[in-house]
């Protein structure tokens, strides 16, 4: 089977996620579960399942056939791994209400797009292949990036593009993409490169990246609610966790990891009651403690080695306390 996908920071993942099950003595993983909530083609549910031979796994994701590439990666590990078909914090935000299930030790949340997607998912992620523009991770809901382009305001992109990639000529980009679907609609990711490039200033176009890079960043973003749905994603996926547990994220972007750093300074400070409650009711219970007080990047070999980790950061809080 061809495996297009390395996961990123493979070693520092498994040493600051698992430091849970050595520091208790269990480095066999016997009676832990670890969840990977975005499971992808797998890669890092194999590490820690390689690593931990008695480790229990549930593995998430909301596209089906990604799953199915899971599953034959994984397939050698038998009944230790469990696929769920589904949205990250829809799982988890049910989780804690079944009755017997184990409270995992471990989650991890890998915020990065699969090379599977950019390669083989044949749904226009990528601005170098001319794919029908859909850009769907469930493409059984929503609806798809050529449907949303039709349907935006110019005003509406402007902020699509400036929210979801800081885009500096969002602006002008919108302009371009409501003039030229007044022609033809934009239904593939070529076409729609091809306006993005025309769009931008020309010294833009011959810059190291190519000018529909955060265009594309944008409109996925979008059209799956990824930001959206993280905050929600990261409460759920914490309370989930058992005492002692440890969630890890890994972002690839500023917009995600300041959500995701937010989200755990505000979980481990000495107080959380909100800041309109008149008296400290909490009495200086912090939820979490942090793994990571700065994110973890990739080492120069693994820069080498696997050159799309070159924007990863992945951070690692611990829960200390349960909040009832």
């Amino acid at each position: 089977m061809d495996i297009a996908h390395t996961p990123v920071l493979p070693e520092e993942t498994l040493y600051y996620l698992s430091g849970g099950l050595i520091s208790q003595g269990v480095e066999t993983g016997e009676n832990e579960l670890f969840v990977d909530g975005t499971l992808g083609e797998g890669g890092h549910t194999e590490l820690f399942l390689s690593r931990f031979p008695n480790l229990r796994v549930i593995g998430i994701d909301a596209d089906n056939a990604i799953v199915s590439v899971a599953r034959k990666r994984l397939t050698r590990f038998g009944e230790r791994v469990v696929f769920h078909t589904g949205w990250a914090d829809d799982f988890f935000r049910f989780y804690p209400k079944d009755s017997g299930l184990l409270k995992p030790g471990i989650i991890l949340l890998d915020l990065g797009v699969s090379l599977f997607h950019y390669e083989k998912g044949d749904r226009g992620f990528s601005f170098r292949l001319d794919e029908s523009l859909d850009m769907r991770i469930d493409t059984t809901k929503d609806m798809p990036a050529s449907d949303l382009l039709a349907s935006l305001t110019e005003e509406e992109l402007v902020s699509i593009l400036f929210r979801n990639a800081e885009e500096r000529y969002a602006r002008r980009i919108a302009r371009a993409i409501t003039q030229a679907r007044e022609t033809s609609a934009i239904n593939n990711s070529g076409a729609l490169a091809e306006i993005v490039y025309n769009a931008v200033p020309v010294f833009v176009r011959h810059a190291k990246t190519h000018p529909a890079t955060k265009t594309f960043q944008a409109l996925r973003i979008a059209v799956n609610g990824e930001l959206d749905r993280l905050p929600a994603l990261l409460a759920a996926a914490f309370s989930a966790l058992k005492i002692g547990g440890r969630l890890g994220v890994i972002s690839f972007h500023s917009l995600e990891d300041r959500i995701v750093k937010n989200f755990f300074r505000d979980a481990a400070r000495d107080c959380i009651c909100p800041p309109s409650a008149p008296v400290c009711v909490c009495r200086g219970r912090r939820l979490g403690r942090l793994i990571t007080p700065k994110p973890v990047s990739a080492s120069e070999a693994e820069l080498i080695r696997n050159p799309p980790s070159r924007s990863a950061k992945l951070r690692v809080i611990e829960k200390v306390y349960e909040d009832e």
